[in-house]
C-alpha cells in the first residue's frame, strides 16, 4: 500500500521504516524542504533519528499534495502543537486523494480547544472515524526493529483492523481496540508523568520514589481517563501502564530527560534551546491539567509538573507538597 505518513520526526520516520518492513510504499511529508534534500540525500535523518540508515524506499517531500497522491492510508505523526495548522493545510489535498482512512499517532491535545486529536480529524477533515495509535514506542529502537507493541484503537473495527494488517510484523505487533479515548488519553498524559519521573532522577531518589511516582500517576491516568468515558481496564495495557513505563524508564525518553535536567536546576527555557525534537509533556502539561480542573479530576502529579514547567517552582518544593498532602485511601 501507499501510506503518507505527515511528520518527518523520530516517530514518524520510525513508522515508515515499520512500514518499508512490511513490503509498503511511505512517503514522509516534513515541513522543511531544504532539509528534507538533505535526508534524501544522505539517507539520513540526523536531527530526530540519528545513527539509522534510511532506505530508498522511502519517499521525502514538504509539499501536501505530494505527500498524499495515491495514498490508501493516513499516519498524522506531527507533534501536537502543530496538528490544527497542519490539517488546514492539507485538508484540500485529503480530500483531493479520496478521504483515505486515517490513524493518529500524535501524543497530545490541541492546545487551544483541549481537544483529543481524534476530535480535530473529524472536525477538520470530516474522518468519521478516526484511529489512534499508541503505546511503548521508543522512536530509535522501533526503527531499528527492535520488538515493539502497540494499540490501534477506532470505534470501527474494519478499520482498526486495517491498520492492525498494515503495521502488523516480524517485529511490530498491533493490538487493537475500540476505546479511542482511552488509549489517546493515554498516551497523552504519560509524557506529563515522564517529566515528573526525570525529576526524580535528577534529584538524585531511589527506586522508591520513582516507583511511587509511577503508580500514582497511573491512577490520575485512570481518573482522568474514565471521567472522559475512557474504559479503565485500557490503562492496564501497552497504551497506558505499558507507555508510562518505557517513557519514565528509558534513557532515549525525552519527556524523561527534559525532567531529569529540571531535578538538576537547569531551566527549561536552556533544556528546549537545544532540543531539536519536541517534548510532548512539555506542551500537554498546562492543557492537560486545565481540562482536570474542568473535569473536576485530582490531578497532584500532573499539577506538580506543570507548576515546575510553567510556574516556576523548584523540584523540591513539589516534592513536598506531594508528600505533605492529607492521608487517604489508596483508591481515593
Amino acid at each position: 500500500m501507499r501510506v503518507a505518513v505527515l511528520g518527518d520526526g523520530g516517530w514518524g520516520t520510525a513508522l515508515a521504516l515499520t512500514l518499508v518492513r512490511n513490503g509498503h510504499s511511505p512517503t514522509v511529508w516534513g515541513p522543511n524542504a531544504e532539509y528534507l534534500d538533505t535526508v534524501r540525500q544522505t539517507r539520513a535523518n540526523p536531527k530526530f533519528l540519528p545513527g539509522v540508515p534510511l532506505p530508498e524506499s522511502v519517499s521525502w517531500t514538504a509539499d501536501p499534495a505530494t505527500a498524499l497522491a495515491g495514498a490508501e492510508a493516513v499516519m498524522l505523526v506531527v507533534p501536537s502543537q502543530y496538528v490544527r495548522a497542519t490539517l488546514t493545510r492539507f485538508a484540500p489535498a485529503y480530500h483531493a486523494a479520496g478521504s483515505p482512512p486515517v490513524v493518529s499517532a500524535t501524543k497530545g491535545f490541541a492546545e487551544d480547544t483541549r481537544e483529543r486529536i481524534s476530535a480535530l480529524l473529524t472536525s477538520l477533515w470530516g474522518v468519521a472515524q478516526p484511529a489512534v495509535l499508541s503505546g511503548p514506542s521508543i522512536a530509535p529502537e522501533t526503527a531499528r526493529g527492535v520488538p515493539t507493541a502497540v494499540t490501534v484503537a477506532c470505534a470501527d473495527s474494519a478499520v482498526a483492523a486495517r491498520f492492525q494488517e498494515l503495521l502488523t510484523g516480524l517485529t511490530f505487533r498491533v493490538y487493537t481496540s475500540d476505546d479511542v479515548c482511552g488509549v489517546e488519553v493515554g498516551g497523552a498524559l504519560k509524557n506529563v508523568i515522564a517529566i515528573a519521573a526525570g525529576v526524580c532522577d535528577g534529584l538524585g531518589f531511589g527506586h522508591n520514589a520513582k516507583a511511587a511516582l509511577i503508580t500514582r500517576g497511573l491512577a490520575e491516568m485512570t481518573r482522568f481517563g474514565v471521567d472522559l468515558g475512557a474504559h479503565p481496564q485500557t490503562f492496564q495495557g501497552l497504551s497506558g501502564i505499558g507507555d508510562l513505563l518505557v517513557t519514565c524508564m528509558s534513557p532515549q525518553s525525552r519527556n524523561r530527560g527534559v525532567g531529569e535536567r529540571l531535578g538538576r536546576g537547569e531551566t527549561l527555557a536552556d533544556i528546549l534551546r537545544g532540543m531539536e525534537q519536541v517534548a510532548e509533556g512539555v506542551w500537554t502539561s498546562g492543557t492537560a491539567l486545565a481540562l482536570a480542573r474542568q473535569l473536576g479530576v485530582a490531578v497532584p502529579v500532573m499539577e506538580q509538573v506543570d507548576a515546575i514547567l510553567h510556574h516556576g517552582k523548584r523540584p523540591k518544593e513539589a516534592v513536598v507538597e506531594l508528600m505533605s498532602r492529607d492521608p487517604r485511601a489508596e483508591r481515593d
